[in-house]
């Protein structure tokens, strides 16, 4: 019986440290346990997260992504531990996430993976918040959007306002910024700010503004805008979220009144032109004509294009437009600058185009037009009289009224002249002091002497001028001084062949061999000895008509601009009737009735 006893301790023992081990190894197994600190929130408050496990081996941590379906994530926090029990060790890992929900009711938290393991789901209930008020009942944060035009036209300005009121202190604030696929949006001007009293609380203001310009045409909705931050509490920090109410817009199509090619929604359009110079303006001079746009409430670049083209009275050179804008709290101005170069190429009266700019007026909603007057001015005979307008060549005339400074002879604001400066002589002039000392008392015969002696100076100036003036021909004519004739002989036979070259260089619009041709010509029709330049060929053909027409040639030559844009058909027709005899007529002539501005 003794034995039986101890047979049965012995199993009883084994029983025991079984059942230890199975203790031991059931504690110790691994596992990953999640929980809340609050198993119910109000909307808009912090919840915490804790994640714990109890194995090495956690790889990158929790695994988040489920959460961030229905919380925001605030920021995470890690900590780790390690126990020692009966020769063994284990791990801990703490993980403590903060978290925002998205929406009130009852929200699952999903199972969280840490390494191979997961944990188990948890319920978190979010009720509505009541509404934060303060003692006299106004809420501490408020954000408002408006647009300054409900129905705006497509492409017109709406100027975008958001105003943030707040009473308190707002920490890591961050608002919205209005967004939409068919808005072209930019920022206006710098955020401004006012305090204001609303029913017993100050409020700070700050007004944002932003430029906005519709893309299609219907109807357009704009998101609500959100601010969150968080502000201090009688109960603790709490997040605050709030939001404006959202903008519909109704985008208005281009009305079909509207008849010109170019679309300008703006308040108002002006222009201001300037000519200079106004007076005193000869055939070939320069004018500058100066033209400057500017719409309110429209960019730039939709103010449309001017174009004007060159007439038989002027030939006109545009610049490049030039484009700047500037912004102010009630919106955008945009600005087109031109500067154009006219050339008057006939005397008398001659008239600018009138600058018309169609736009629909926006406030009046109704099509307006900008216009200007027609420019009318004299325009002076090519002569001497463009050369004098650009030197001053009496500088007696600076010198009047006690010595007053020459005024420089250089002056950029001049026209400048096609019409080139012949050669002039220049002698200079010496100047011979004569020291004389007289003694008596007859004043009248040192008067006498020095007449004579003034007699006898310019006698012989004049003697050794004529004696230089011989030598040098007859120094000239012993040389051999080759004539035009003989360094640069005639290649035509007769004038009619030197003729026909030329007026086929014409009508093939070949501008950089008409000085040749025309020379040319002009050589075997009057002479060598008559023929030095193209001025020789205006003076001896006697015609306006061809004088015009070689200036105009003369200016295309001497231009900036490329040389392949001179036509040399109306000087081909005008030669041909200086050389038959004999007056054309061509359909132009028959259209200067219907449209005698061209």
């Amino acid at each position: 019986m003794v034995d039986s006893i101890y047979f049965l301790l012995s199993k009883l023992r084994l029983f025991a440290i079984a059942a230890l081990y199975l203790i031991s190894v059931n504690v110790f197994s691994a596992s990953v346990i999640s929980s809340l600190n609050k198993d119910s929130v109000v909307e808009n408050e912090v919840v915490q997260l804790s994640i714990r496990t109890d194995f090495p081996d956690t790889g990158s941590g929790p695994d988040l992504t489920e959460l961030k379906r229905d919380f925001e994530i605030l920021g995470k926090s890690q900590n780790s531990q390690f126990r020692f029990n009966l020769g063994t060790s284990q791990a801990l890992n703490f993980w403590v996430i903060n978290l925002m929900p998205k929406s009130v009711g009852k929200i699952e938290i999903p199972p969280i993976n840490v390494g191979e393991h997961k944990s188990e789901a948890l319920i978190l209930e979010v009720k509505n918040a009541p509404q934060l008020l303060d003692e006299n009942g106004n809420p501490p944060v408020i954000l408002k959007m408006t647009s300054s035009d409900p129905q705006p036209y497509l492409q017109q300005q709406i100027i975008l306002t958001m105003e943030l009121f707040t009473s308190v202190a707002l920490q890591n604030a961050n608002i919205s910024t209005p967004n939409h696929a068919n808005l072209v949006i930019e920022r206006l001007i710098d955020d401004q700010a006012r305090i204001e009293l609303i029913n017993g609380t100050n409020y700070q203001v700050r007004t944002r503004t932003y430029l906005a310009f519709p893309q299609v045409s219907g109807q357009l909705d704009i998101a609500p805008q959100t601010i969150s931050a968080m502000i201090n509490t009688n109960t603790g920090r709490r997040i605050i979220k709030v939001q404006s109410l959202p903008i519909s817009l109704q985008v208005l199509p281009i009305p079909a009144s509207y008849s010109s090619d170019y679309w300008l929604p703006a308040k108002r359009v002006s222009i201001n032109t300037s000519l200079s110079p106004m007076t005193n303006v000869h055939v070939g001079d320069t004018l500058t004509w100066k033209i400057e746009i500017s719409a309110a409430g429209a960019l730039p670049e939709q103010i449309p294009p001017i174009a004007f083209s060159s007439t038989p009275d002027y030939k006109l050179y545009p610049q490049p437009a030039e484009f700047s804008s500037s912004k102010s709290g009630s919106g955008i101005n945009g600005s087109q600058s031109l500067t154009i170069e006219i050339v008057p190429t006939r005397e008398g009266v001659i008239s600018l185009p009138s600058i018309e700019i169609p736009f629909w007026n926006v406030e009046e909603r109704a099509i307006e037009v900008t216009a200007t007057d027609s420019l009318s001015l004299s325009i002076l005979p090519l002569g001497s009289g463009s050369l004098n307008n650009q030197t001053n060549t009496n500088p007696s005339a600076n010198q009047q009224d006690g010595g007053a400074k020459n005024e420089p002879l250089d002056n950029p604001s001049q026209p400048i002249s096609l019409a080139k400066p012949k050669k002039q002589k220049q002698t200079e002039s010496q100047s011979i002091e004569v020291e004389l000392e007289v003694s008596g008392e007859n004043p009248s015969t040192v008067l006498k002497i020095i007449i004579a002696l003034s007699l006898l100076i310019i006698i012989l100036l004049t003697c050794t001028f004529i004696w230089l003036k011989r030598n040098k021909r007859k120094t000239a004519s012993d040389i051999g001084i080759p004539t035009i004739k003989e360094f640069a002989p005639v290649s035509a036979i007769d004038e009619a062949s030197a003729y026909q070259h030329l007026i086929q260089c014409c009508r093939s619009n070949q501008l950089s061999q008409l000085r040749g041709y025309l020379l040319e010509w002009a050589r075997v029709r009057w002479g060598d000895e008559n023929i030095l330049g193209l001025e020789d060929i205006k003076r001896l053909s006697d015609s306006p008509e061809i004088t015009q027409l070689i200036m105009e040639s003369e200016l295309s030559m001497y231009s900036d601009k490329a040389t392949n844009q001179w036509n040399g058909d109306a000087l081909a027709d005008a030669l041909e009737i200086h050389f038959n005899g004999v007056q054309k007529t061509s359909p132009s002539d028959q259209l200067k009735t219907l449209y005698p501005n061209f």
